[in-house]
């Protein structure tokens, strides 16, 4: 009996089990397998004739169709397959709709994003836009749309653990896509408040030593992009080179493409939920970019009575407009938000009692426009800076080259000449004398063609002319985020070192992780250890570690990670010297490596009593640091142990024990935010590109981790091991290598 019962038990429970394992089963399929993207077959839509759609290894999409509309359509359509959630995250997170679909953890950056007018100025571009880039962008909604009226009841998975449904695309939407990548490259204002508190302070004459003559401080997101003439690689035809550095995000934020129809053929990346290509190569020219970090923003502090919104220019009283926002707050109340808007831009109410407008190149009316398309048709340097000519921002270095064998550089985007200011400073706005004074034209930007050295390269350094006295065209030298030269000086050095370069070598030089300002920092140490020492026997070792060091910033690498604790605490102690009450340590410049090198080299009077005793004391406690992080050792420290990343899935990160094997990481990571391979813990490169000007199908191409944002995809992170570990993939052009056909056809 009671192993008749014992066994019914062990059935029923057995049962139990099988009947929960179907059930999982039958969720996987439904709501995560059903939602992959199609890659072969037939799909009957909207468009006006056949389109064939091939995918490579890598699911990148080669697109042909017989209309420039109808390829457009199928671009929506099969990103959106892909990329549907991070599409509808990322235009609310630049609307300000995120914390509707999230709740609180989102609304500062909803206000944020209210406040700095993101949907209105999108929805006013619309109007001014012109009609061919209205009419791309047109197309592209109506494919996103195609894809979405037929799978409502088959979204990614995302949206079920959210609880919503994405509303239909359109060409607003695709404007707040380009406004939040206008957004991440230009915004600088908080650099000036920064600024602003640490001169009054601190020391101001020891503030602006440390402050770049025309930099506001820490770089925005950079990049990396050059290209060769012919007299400096194996083929004698150009070489162009490009990985734009990002934050790291899963999906990635770009997705490969290619686009052929009458008039272009186009291939490389593109933003999920734009049109066209942004970086690739057509069937004569090659181009990558790079930001340019010219400031772009200004604060204006207004003399503004907040509660009727009347302010005073020129001598005279304004009415500010008000604008109310309602922000919808997932499970909780909406929240209202009243922005007051002055003839400069949007009030900010920064720390205290000033309140400062913001004006922002990106919301000037009638200033956006959408010229991408124009670039990916572009055959030669006449039509490529045509198109350049009409490209509104973010402000962007734009490396060329072509088969003809011409390779060239030249900046784009609208620069503010500004008035008696330079820019770095919130200004009184109240004057009329800090207006700007229209943009710097577009044919006196940096600009060069067939240089005779056969290398051009841009790493975010200041492009502009510094000589004593400046050309006329740059009697307003604009202010801006400008990396130090560390990463081009490395480039340029690399390069020039020898000829015969080929696409796939270009990866080497992409991956380099040598910091010239940390051997630098290394060596002061070590001089000043030699000269003093303190007699504590296992500083040493310490010493000895950093002594042999060749700058290379390697994962295995003990004295990388020991310098970078290092440079932390110089870093600091540099700071309290220059702005002893400044308590803000998160807020102060975090790249400030050229002028804290120059100061170590100059070491003026009045910073330290003595620079050696401050460098000792950087280097004792950065060594009991790493005691404490890594153990007593130092030959068992690793850089990698310390330096990593985790790159999250933003939305199934957050289910308890699943969701993290949907990330990536952690992972150690080499180099460092000056190293060519430039890396911080959110910032690195987000793509790499070596363009082959003599043979397409010998360029190569990769994204951090995969084409698709769908878990269960093999695309969804496949490309990261390559990525890691520094190979890449053929862009094929002629010889495609095909893994499926999906062909649309006119609905019935």
């Amino acid at each position: 009996m009671t192993g008749s019962m014992g066994s019914r038990i062990v059935r029923f429970v057995n049962i139990l089990i099988a009947l929960a394992l179907l059930v999982v089963a039958a969720g996987l399929f439904w709501y995560v397998w059903r939602p992959l993207p199609r890659r072969s077959g037939t799909i009957e839509t909207d468009v006006g004739a056949g389109v064939t759609v091939t995918f490579d290894p890598r699911g990148a999409p080669h697109i042909r169709a017989s209309s420039l509309e109808d390829a457009l359509f199928v671009q929506g359509y099969v990103t959106a397959q892909d990329r549907l959630f991070q599409m509808d995250s990322l235009r609310r997170l630049a609307a300000g709709d995120l914390a509707e679909i999230v709740g609180p953890a989102a609304l500062e950056s909803d206000r944020d994003s209210r406040r700095l007018r993101m949907r209105r100025i999108a929805e006013q571009t619309y109007v001014t836009l012109p009609a061919a880039d209205r009419a791309a962008m047109a197309a592209y909604a109506r494919g996103v749309n195609g894809f979405l009226a037929t799978h409502l009841n088959q979204l990614p998975l995302e949206f079920t653990l959210l609880g919503y449904q994405p509303r239909p695309w359109s060409v607003v939407d695709s404007l707040l896509l380009s406004l939040y990548m206008y957004r991440d490259l230009t915004t600088s204002w908080r650099d000036q408040v920064t600024l602003q508190g640490l001169l009054a302070t601190g020391d101001a004459a020891k503030v602006r030593y440390l402050f770049d003559e025309r930099a506001l401080g820490a770089p925005l997101p950079g990049s990396n992009g050059w290209a060769l003439g012919g007299s400096r690689t194996g083929s004698g035809k150009p070489l162009l080179s490009n990985d734009m550095h990002l934050e790291y995000s899963l999906p990635g934020i770009w997705y490969m493409t290619r686009i052929a129809a009458p008039g272009m053929d186009v291939s490389g990346v593109t933003v999920p939920g734009l049109p066209g290509v942004l970086v690739g190569h057509n069937q004569n020219i090659a181009w990558g970019i790079t930001n340019l970090e010219a400031s772009v923003q200004d604060l204006f502090v207004e003399k503004i009575d907040r509660e009727i919104g009347q302010y005073l220019f020129d001598g005279h009283v304004e009415q500010a407009r008000l604008e109310r926002e309602i922000i919808p707050v997932k499970g909780k109340s909406n929240v209202e938000l009243n922005v007051w808007v002055t003839r400069h831009g949007p009030l900010f109410v920064a720390e205290g009692k000033e309140a400062m407008s913001l004006r922002w190149t990106a919301a000037e009316p009638g200033l956006l426009q959408y010229p991408i398309l124009d670039i990916d048709r572009a055959q030669d340097w006449t039509q490529f800076t045509a198109a350049l000519a009409r490209f509104p921002g973010p402000g962007s270095n734009f490396v060329y080259a072509d088969r003809a064998g011409n390779i060239g550089y030249h900046a784009a985007g609208r620069i503010p000449l500004r008035r008696e200011y330079r820019g770095d400073l919130p200004v009184d706005g109240s004057s009329a004398r800090f207006d700007w004074d229209g943009y710097i034209p577009f044919d006196k930007l940096p600009s060069a063609f067939n240089p005779p050295s056969g290398i051009i390269a841009t790493a975010n350094q200041d492009p502009f002319p510094q000589e004593d006295p400046l050309p006329k065209q740059y009697a307003y030298p604009p202010v801006g985020h400008f990396a130090a030269p560390y990463r081009v000086r490395q480039i340029r050095a690399r390069l020039a070192a020898h000829g015969g370069w080929r696409a796939a070598d270009l990866i080497g030089v992409q991956t380099d992780v040598y910091s010239p300002f940390d051997r630098f920092l290394a060596a002061q140490v070590v001089e000043a250890y030699r000269r003093h020492r303190t007699g504590n026997t296992s500083l040493d070792a310490a010493a000895a570690l950093l002594a042999s060091w060749n700058g290379q910033m390697e994962t295995d690498s003990a004295a990388a990670f020991l310098e970078s604790l290092v440079f932390q605490h110089v870093r600091t102690a540099v700071w309290q010297s220059a702005a002893p009450g400044w308590t803000d340590i998160d807020h102060i410049p975090k790249f400030t490596t050229a002028s804290i090198e120059r100061l170590l080299r100059e070491r003026p009077a009045g910073w330290f009593t003595d620079y050696d005793t401050m460098l000792l004391t950087a280097f004792s406690d950065a060594f009991e640091e790493a005691q404490r992080i890594e153990g007593r050792d130092p030959k068992r420290w690793k850089y990698g142990a310390w330096s990593t990343i985790t790159i999250r899935n933003p939305v199934l990160h957050q289910v308890p024990r699943v969701g993290p094997y949907f990330d990536i990481g952690p992972v150690p990571m080499s180099g460092a935010p000056i190293t060519v391979k430039q890396f911080t813990r959110a910032v690195g490169p987000s793509m790499r590109m070596n363009a082959d000007l003599a043979d397409w199908d010998r360029s190569l191409l990769n994204i951090v981790t995969g084409q698709s944002g769908q878990i269960l995809s093999s695309h969804y992170r496949d490309q990261w091991d390559s990525y890691y570990h520094a190979r890449s993939y053929p862009m094929s052009w002629n010889r495609e290598e095909v893994a499926g056909t999906l062909e649309f056809r006119p609905a019935k």
